[in-house]
């Protein structure tokens, strides 16, 4: 017998490695919530934690957090967050909310929520927001509904929950599915699937972004009507089988916990959390589930900022609350 076959036998070299594993984890999660910041307290400690993070699209503000006032549940304890800047705006913004306000210096999207959720030690549930969704009225009810559901009575372990948001790479098929447009979609775009791709034509066309957001069909210039629609039919969800944009999501801590928090890298982290959570919920045989019963509006991918921009500014009465 060699001498490693020798190590892995005994009993007291097994335990020493397994302390010595389980010490670097407590190590490498300590340091990924290590980071300056700016912390303005307004927190009630709720077992609820909304975390919005922002600093990069001004010119929303006015349209996004107005329904996030409207909508937002008294029992959540919400939290902007900046990652690499301070905005007075914010706070203000925040202290007209009785919200708290979260400024990280370094500019990485990682570290910054996992500076919030650490912050927030009472909270079991999170919902994490972009700066550029739309919510509506069922936004926050009904997520929590979906999870309580399928964690009781449904065949699938929870990693995280998620409305069905018209544009991105799995949603806008059941948004086009369930409002019949699928086929004035392909007429004008080609085959509608399911498909998160940096380079397929849901990230980069501007024109689907406008589509998507009712330029031409009604049925979905309206995310308001559009989610009470969808809140009026028998409760269902979806298992999303592919990348998820987290966008807009509701998971709890424990999962954040598990997977040893989210990774700081190098740059500004962008996407990795998406990558890291997807790939951990696989990996840990869970599953992401999209709540057929709420719809929220995602602004645009990167590629489709500018026309978008010019299309928002052009047409506010399409993102305002109805």
């Amino acid at each position: 017998m060699g001498i490693y076959e020798k190590i892995a036998k005994n009993e007291t070299c097994v335990k020493v490695y397994r302390n010595l594993q389980k010490n670097r984890k407590e190590h490498e999660k300590k340091k990924r919530i290590k980071g300056k910041y700016t912390f303005i307290d307004r927190k009630k400690d709720s077992e609820k934690l909304c975390i919005i993070l922002a600093g990069y699209k001004e010119y929303l503000y006015e349209d996004v957090f107005a329904r996030l006032e409207k909508f937002t549940p008294k029992d959540i304890d919400v939290c902007i967050v900046s990652s690499g800047l301070y905005s007075e705006k914010l706070n203000e913004i925040a202290k007209k909310n009785n919200w708290s306000y979260l400024s990280v210096k370094k500019n990485k999207v990682s570290l910054a929520q996992n500076i919030a959720i650490n912050i927030h030690q009472k909270a079991k549930y999170i919902y994490k927001l972009d700066e550029d969704i739309f919510i509506t009225e069922n936004f926050f009810t009904q997520l929590f509904k979906t999870y309580e559901e399928v964690e009781k009575n449904g065949r699938y372990r929870v990693g995280f929950v998620a409305p069905l948001i018209p544009i991105s790479g799995y949603a806008h098929v059941r948004v086009l599915e369930k409002t019949g447009l699928i086929k004035t979609y392909e007429d004008k775009f080609g085959k509608a699937e399911h498909n998160w791709d940096t380079q397929g034509k849901v990230v980069k066309n501007p024109e689907i972004a406008k589509f998507m957001w009712g330029e031409t069909e009604e049925k979905l210039r309206d995310i308001d009507s559009l989610s009470k629609e969808f809140a009026k039919q028998d409760f269902n969800y979806s298992v999303c089988s592919i990348r998820f944009s987290i966008g807009a999501i509701l998971f709890k801590r424990d999962l954040w916990e598990d997977m040893g928090r989210f990774v700081v890298g190098i740059g500004n982290n962008m996407g990795q959390d998406e990558i890291q959570l997807c790939n951990y919920i696989l990996s840990d045989s869970r599953a992401i589930i999209v709540s057929e019963n709420t719809v929220v509006g995602h602004f645009s991918f990167g590629p489709q900022t500018n026309e978008m921009k010019k299309f928002y500014q052009e047409n506010r009465e399409i993102f305002k609350i109805k």
